[in-house]
């Protein structure tokens, strides 16, 4: 049995200590040559390795499920989001894959998650490529010292070459992801995409930080000023939340995973995971200096006949990525640590040209825009969409909620009390008209927004009221034309911006239903008035 550093971890407990090759704590270096050696993948131009992750580009939503058991059963949200999965056919899976990489060389990495070490997460991944142990090198944190013979808290285990078989194991289909709360173990098998090892873990910390812990777990970027000032920012794809967040004049803490405890914002990861779609340099230096040397690109495309990545190729998917630790960030927090907010940002790409600019929100809106987690897709953006279309996450990212998204809601409306927090809803969507007819809010507007709001330039400008949402509107703002603030006035057809505005309103307050009953009414009488005559 071949070990990396004359070492072998414990892996008794899955019966893989009968592995035919173990390969354990490889360096970057070391993987890379191993996806190389294997046919994995290729070098890039600059260094970076190059792979396809198969017939998965994506995570697969609907062939994501939780254990119901004695842990699960009374506390999870179920439903579309949390499928339930049989706890003895898990059981029955995971020994048919136990078995499938008892077979094969793996990769095995001892890692963990939180920056926070209160809430310090041991997690050990098994991995059948050498990709996805580099991804996990990346992702994860990566602990100074590790003991290979004792056995982690969480263990993840990836075979994107295992296929089950539906009728026999209980999937929906050959793919799977599954949480075991109870043995603490996150079994993938069928698809080669990485996300869904990251998204694993993201959830159990969906679960254990606020269940257990009263720690809000968000999904978020974050970044801190010269003066300690810690900013978050909420979005779904396409808002803008890693452009925004990436500021040449602030610090990053992360760009994905974050919890809140009593006094601190912390990262739950050790790397960025970033989407590489039309990348340059000038639009995301950050992102294109990290793309070297050990970096993990996925699902790029090169210019024919060399090796040079065309970023704006996308014919194998829109969701091309790259994966890179924290340390490729020049201007990283270490350890990935903030205190606890002064400015939080909800953003979002209104496609309608409905939603103002720049708002202030009180706490109970906060609550209320929290759990709408709204956006818009635009034409081409999916197959099958030709007008604006409008999108709900619940907290900005539903998928990975394994409890009832009032239940982050409230604790994030606790925790603002606490900490005298701003909260500001941006729209970085279409402004004079909806998309077709107006045009994308300006960067520069946004920026220089998200600025003033940081600098406490807004903190005694008058606000008006928006008349159908409720939202506090600031008259001014520097570095951005006064007109542009109030999205009425951007468009020519006044009465035709009215309808539109009722309209969104109407899908918030459809959306908002099911979360009527364990909202209570002060958050639900935060959303907006749709009672106005058009």
């Amino acid at each position: 049995m071949k070990n990396s550093n004359n070492r072998l971890p414990d892996l008794s407990y899955l019966n893989l200590d009968r592995a035919k090759t173990i390969l354990y704590q490889l360096t970057p270096a070391q993987l890379v040559e191993a996806a190389l050696k294997r046919d994995e993948g290729v070098l890039a131009e600059t260094g970076a390795l190059a792979i396809d992750t198969g017939e998965f580009t994506g995570r697969s939503p609907k062939d994501r499920f939780i254990v119901d058991d004695a842990i699960t059963r009374d506390t999870v949200w179920w439903g579309s989001v949390n499928i339930k999965f049989d706890s003895e056919k898990f059981d029955t899976l995971l020994e048919k894959v136990t078995d499938y990489l008892s077979e094969r060389e793996i990769f095995v990495r001892d890692s963990s998650a939180c920056a926070n070490e209160k809430y310090h997460i041991d997690i050990r991944v098994i991995t059948e490529t050498a990709y996805q142990n580099l991804f996990v090198h990346h992702l994860f944190r990566r602990p100074e010292v590790v003991n290979p013979l004792l056995k982690p808290e969480w263990t993840i285990i990836a075979a994107p070459g295992f296929v089950a078989n539906p009728e026999v194991d209980g999937t929906r289909q050959h793919n799977f992801s599954i949480i075991n709360f109870t043995k603490k173990i996150i079994l993938i098998g069928g698809t080669g995409y990485t996300g869904e090892i990251k998204k694993g873990i993201f959830s159990v910390l969906n679960f254990i930080l606020p269940h257990e812990k009263k720690v809000l777990s968000m999904h978020c970027s974050a970044n801190t000023g010269a003066k300690g000032d810690t900013a978050i920012f909420f979005g779904l794809s396409g808002t803008g939340k890693t452009t925004l967040s990436a500021d040449p004049e602030r610090n990053l803490i992360g760009d994905d995973e974050h919890g809140w405890s009593d006094y601190t914002i912390f990262n739950f990861e050790g790397g960025c995971y970033a989407k590489c779609a039309d990348l340059t340099p000038e639009k995301e230096p950050q992102i294109f200096s990290a793309i070297k040397f050990g970096a993990l690109l996925e699902n790029i495309n090169f210019n024919r006949g060399t090796r040079e990545v065309n970023f704006s190729n996308i014919d194998k998917t829109e969701n091309t990525r790259v994966a890179y630790p924290m340390y490729y960030v020049n201007n990283a927090v270490m350890p990935s640590i903030g205190s606890s907010p002064k400015n939080i940002f909800f953003l979002t790409a209104d496609a309608f040209g409905v939603l103002p600019p720049l708002s202030k929100l009180t706490n109970e809106q906060a609550m209320y825009y929290f759990i709408s987690g709204y956006t818009a897709k635009v034409a081409g953006t999916e197959a099958g969409i030709n007008e604006p279309k409008t999108t709900f996450s619940a907290c900005f990212g539903e998928a990975f909620l394994p409890l009832n998204p009032v239940t982050y809601a409230k604790l994030l409306g606790d925790k603002l009390k606490e900490h005298d927090v701003n909260v500001w809803l941006i729209n970085t969507g279409w402004t004079g008209g909806p998309y077709g007819v107006g045009k994308r809010m300006k960067l520069k507007y946004t920026r220089a927004m998200i600025a003033a709001a940081i600098n406490g330039e807004l903190d005694h400008v008058h606000y008006q009221e928006h008349a159908v949402f409720n939202l506090m509107m600031p008259v001014n703002c520097p570095n951005v034309p006064d007109n542009v603030l109030n999205p009425r006035n951007t468009w020519a057809d006044k009465e035709a911006y009215d309808e539109k505005a009722n309209n969104l309103a109407l899908a918030f307050v459809k959306n908002f239903e099911r979360y009527v009953i364990d909202s209570g009414p002060e958050i639900i009488n935060a959303g907006p008035n749709v009672t106005i005559s058009v």
